[in-house]
């Protein structure tokens, strides 16, 4: 009840006036009023939902060239020449070829630099959605009646055919492999394009660093063990369920006389290279405008010995196999697939969501700018269930990459199309180098 002062007249007092508080709308008129504003449709609001949904429309539109494009063509670079030899080493905790590794990092970029808000992560191929990717390939695999222990032998294994116990007599170990990759991809985009549109992008603000850092730590021991039997050359099943840590290291020990010395002594040397590199790149850091594309070096090098020494011929080293050129041609995923992994992808949809949102609220903190956490949502959906029609894997933002990114100049989002360019050039004419 409001009560205003009348103007008073010339040798009066002010008199207070009673009003009338203006009547209450019922709860059906409140709802048909908010709906009218929700649906209601015109030029300017249109304009500004598309804006809403592609923020590259509004940003591009305030691109500074001078100022902003030698340091997201720096980052872009960069991360473009990281993401190579990711997409090898990313693939085998996928349980994958390479080939879709780089199909991955393509797409993603391209998709959140539409649809992205936050200036600075990177999203791609990340080593905990990987891992949790290949936990439930290799499941499917051993219903199907394959074996996951044993390595792919290379993309010709497509073609090859599958044995009398599987379900799919027309496709190999590789082609069913990332038919359930790409069908746990899109169960997750839809999950996370869902969460956007019911806007649950608050829920991140309930997940405290220490529970993600601790989660991030759990699954570097796991990813660590599951790569020992690639580092020993050494053969083992690839355990599932509780205990898997455990009955790994197990079964590595049981197995390490069996281990193969050149695997061992390539592992050794890679590694003491890489650990080198890594302290001469932090000691000398104020020095150098871009970190050492050390991983491709190394990459270069051994492919190089492995070639011409014929270590794999002579030895029996492991090789990753030829990698072709190209792009395959997209195929929907099956319908059996996605719900048969329909659950498996509730978790992946939440880690990859709560890894984004985080990142990209961190780094918008830390550079004076804001992000949008259901949008965050939308486009992380979008670079899963967009891609998962051209065999591609699940995404989310990735760490370690988005902190060379902003190390290195990143800018804008301008730079994930220059990452995504280098991918492609591999991709058409370097992947059979």
């Amino acid at each position: 009840m409001n009560m205003t002062p009348e103007c008073p007249k010339q040798g009066r007092e002010p008199v207070l006036v009673r009003r009338r508080p203006p009547t209450p709308q019922g709860l059906r008129e409140t709802l048909k009023a908010r709906l009218q504003q929700s649906f209601s449709c015109s030029g300017p609001r249109a304009r500004a939902l598309a804006q809403d949904l592609v923020p590259a429309v509004r940003w591009l539109r305030q691109y500074r060239p001078r100022e902003y494009l030698p340091g997201d063509i720096m980052s872009g670079l960069v991360i473009g020449i990281i993401l190579v030899p990711q997409a090898i080493a990313y693939s085998l905790l996928a349980g994958l070829q390479p080939l879709y590794s780089l199909y991955t990092s393509f797409f993603a970029n391209l998709i959140y630099f539409l649809l992205g808000t936050s200036r600075h992560v990177s999203v791609g191929i990340f080593s905990l959605l990987c891992l949790m990717v290949g936990q439930v390939v290799d499941r499917e695999l051993q219903l199907a009646g394959f074996d996951p222990s044993q390595d792919s032998p290379g993309p010709e294994a497509n073609s090859s055919a599958l044995n009398s116990s599987a379900s799919m007599p027309d496709c190999g170990r590789d082609c069913y492999a990332i038919r359930i990759a790409t069908a746990l991809t899109l169960m997750t985009g839809l999950y996370q394009v869902l969460m956007g549109i019911l806007r649950l992008g608050f829920v991140s603000a309930y997940l405290s660093q220490s529970l993600l850092d601790g989660f991030a730590m759990g699954a570097s021991v796991t990813i660590l063990t599951s790569q020992l039997r690639h580092l020993l050359g050494v053969r083992v099943p690839r355990h599932q369920g509780p205990g898997m840590v455990i009955h790994t290291w197990l079964s590595l020990l049981r197995n390490a006389g069996q281990a193969n010395v050149c695997d061992v002594v390539t592992s050794a040397v890679c590694l003491a290279v890489l650990l080198a590199a890594k302290e001469l790149s932090d000691r000398y850091r104020h020095r150098l405008r871009a970190p050492l594309p050390t991983e491709l070096l190394v990459i270069a090098v051994a492919t190089l010995v492995s070639h011409f020494g014929q270590l794999h011929e002579r030895f029996g080293s492991s090789v990753a196999g030829d990698i072709p050129t190209g792009f395959i041609a997209p195929q929907v995923p099956e319908p059996r697939l996605m719900g048969r992994v329909a659950l498996d992808a509730v978790p992946l949809a939440l880690v990859g969501s709560a890894f984004s949102v985080s990142l990209a609220e961190m780094f918008a903190r830390s550079h004076g700018y804001t992000v949008r956490a259901n949008q965050e949502l939308l486009a992380v959906g979008c670079c899963n269930v967009l891609p998962a029609f051209f065999h591609c894997f699940a995404t989310s933002a990735a760490l370690a990459k988005s902190l060379v990114k902003t190390a290195t100049g990143c800018r804008t989002q301008l730079s994930s199309v220059v990452s995504a360019a280098v991918v492609l050039l591999v991709l058409l004419a370097l992947a059979p180098l």
